[in-house]
């Protein structure tokens, strides 16, 4: 290795390329060519720990859908429901998923959305809209924080819609395209949006992650309830790369659908287990592609 290192264009290192069965056949042999070596170089590759343990934070956001679709909440029948013994579908989404990932965040607290509601005083509907009514500091303190900012707030909306997608996206976004002014890999952005599926601006959606795809962030879907799942399943885009309308490809695969029904009756780990797979290698898979190194810098191996 030392002796690779030091290799140059003008005075490259060279190895005789010798093969034993001939050298004992021929008394003339000298050998079966040369190789030269006129460049070495060490990359490190580092993996998901390596980031983890040498500071790079995960950023974690949760989007909650609001929209008319899922039912009246005072109705049993209604996916906001919240059932006698305290829980819903959104709910134990939230509680699964956030209990893995608030350990890579930490300050534990997290913004958390509604979209698609009418929101208190002005009744305009809204499409990121802080659960805890607080625009200028949306977080929640833990995964505790955001139960109770929903429990809170879902008495005080109305239900509406359309279901866009599209403005919480760009909305976390904005702040990763922030963090790319980083020379390190010290931020990276999960939002997990916890939806009935019915979505309205999919062109618009498509764009958005098209876009974010460039950025250090990854896009979480869980669907709740027994509707139609098509529309999230084409933006998960396993099938091939998602496109925007324009035709642009995203640049990697961000998106995770996961629905929700699959996993009622197995162990709460295994719903988290599912929606959280893909992302320590697409948190790799981007730092990796613009080169960045964690910022406590692991030792080359």
């Amino acid at each position: 290795m030392t002796k690779l290192k030091e290799a140059s264009r003008n005075s490259p290192v060279e190895y005789e390329c010798i093969n034993e069965k001939k050298r004992q056949k021929k008394k003339s042999y000298k050998n079966s060519g040369v190789i030269s070596v006129k460049h070495c170089e060490i990359t490190v590759e580092c993996t998901f720990l390596d980031y983890v343990m040498g500071g790079c934070q995960l950023n974690f956001t949760v989007g909650v859908d609001f929209t008319g679709s899922n039912g009246d909440p005072s109705s049993s029948d209604s996916l906001h429901y919240i059932s006698p013994n305290g829980v819903n579908e959104y709910l134990t989404a939230i509680w699964s998923v956030g209990l893995v990932i608030q350990d890579y965040d930490a300050d534990k607290m997290f913004p958390a959305f509604g979209f698609g509601a009418q929101v208190p005083p002005q009744w305009q509907v809204s499409h990121e809209f802080p659960m805890n009514f607080n625009p200028s500091n949306p977080y929640c303190n833990g995964i505790q924080g955001i139960i109770e900012a929903y429990r809170t707030c879902l008495p005080q909306i109305k239900l509406y819609g359309p279901t866009n997608f599209s403005p919480i996206i760009n909305h976390v976004a904005r702040f990763a395209a922030a963090a790319t002014q980083q020379q390190t890999a010290s931020q990276y952005f999960v939002l997990l949006i916890i939806t009935d599926g019915v979505i309205t601006d999919l062109d618009e959606t498509r764009h958005a992650i098209v876009n974010a795809s460039k950025l250090p962030m990854s896009i979480i879907i869980v669907g709740v309830g027994g509707a139609d799942f098509s529309a999230m399943e084409f933006l998960d885009g396993d099938g091939g790369s998602l496109r925007s309308p324009s035709g642009e490809v995203a640049i990697r695969d961000i998106v995770q659908f996961v629905p929700f029904r699959q996993f009622q009756n197995a162990p709460k780990e295994a719903l988290a287990q599912c929606v959280l797979a893909e992302i320590p290698q697409q948190v790799v898979g981007y730092f990796n592609t613009y080169k960045l190194l964690p910022p406590k810098n692991p030792a080359v191996k």
